[in-house]
């Protein structure tokens, strides 16, 4: 019986894997989901029956191709109540977005890495694009900085110490930047996670400055250089001290 118990969990699991595969992909054909997953095809087509079945994945039948199905968004229904956060603030993102011209997005820790639970895009032809519920490693980016930096030290020193935690990033390097994005406020990264890339974040405090969230202006490092990201500061730091208030 816990032989069983285990199997279907296990089967539990993969179907949740199969489901997070579409967080970075509209569509996915069956080799591509069984890549992602790392499952032979036929588990994967076993598991993407039962889906569809239930909902949860619609399959068309003319490209053999899957996305999520409708049964998705009932689900994320329920998150849309007047107390979540992530849209509480996103009238004061999108200002912000409107005030920079560049993408906005907010950002959570979840273990050794942060998660995007909301994004506004730039409106600029070219511009840096941020899908929601992207999961990105904590050692680097300017988002990632300011989770780290605003944690008490107890736990700076937990994250340090983990395993995942890249070799190549010296402890008391970072833990120097860490304190000087505690003097300025916010965090600057220019490159550090993707080529082309960067961002100027800045710390949410909540409840009794508790920090909340991390909340990021991201472009083209050609376009938001070192000096442009310290003219957006103070409006990121602004719209970030209003988000925080929203949330007491």
């Amino acid at each position: 019986m816990v032989e069983d118990g285990k199997l279907t969990v296990r089967a539990v699991e993969r179907a949740l894997d199969i489901l997070l595969c579409f967080t970075e992909a509209e569509d996915l054909n069956l080799t591509e989901i069984s890549a992602r997953v790392g499952l032979h095809k036929s588990t994967v087509h076993r598991l993407l029956a039962s889906l569809e079945g239930k909902g949860f994945i619609i399959r068309d039948p003319a490209s053999e191709r899957y996305r999520l199905g409708f049964r998705i968004w009932e689900l994320s229904a329920n998150l849309t109540h007047s107390d979540d956060p992530a849209l509480i603030v996103l009238p004061e993102m999108e200002r912000l977005r409107d005030q920079v011209g560049e993408t906005v997005s907010l950002y959570v820790r979840d273990g050794m890495e942060r998660v995007r639970v909301q994004a506004v895009q730039s409106n600029q032809a070219i511009r840096r694009v941020a899908p929601i519920g992207a999961r990105l490693p904590l050692s680097v980016g300017a988002s990632s900085k300011i989770l780290v930096a605003f944690a008490d030290s107890d736990e700076q020193q937990l994250l340090l110490r983990d395993p995942s935690w890249p070799t190549a990033v010296s402890p008391a390097a970072y833990l120097q930047q860490l304190e000087e994005v505690k003097t300025l406020g916010y965090a600057t990264s220019v490159e550090e996670r993707e080529p082309g890339a960067a961002a100027v974040a800045a710390p949410i405090f909540g409840r009794a400055q508790r920090l909340v969230a991390a909340l990021a202006v991201s472009g083209p490092a050609n376009r938001l250089t070192l000096k442009k990201m310290k003219e957006h500061a103070p409006a990121l730091m602004e719209a970030a001290r209003r988000m925080g208030k929203m949330l007491k």
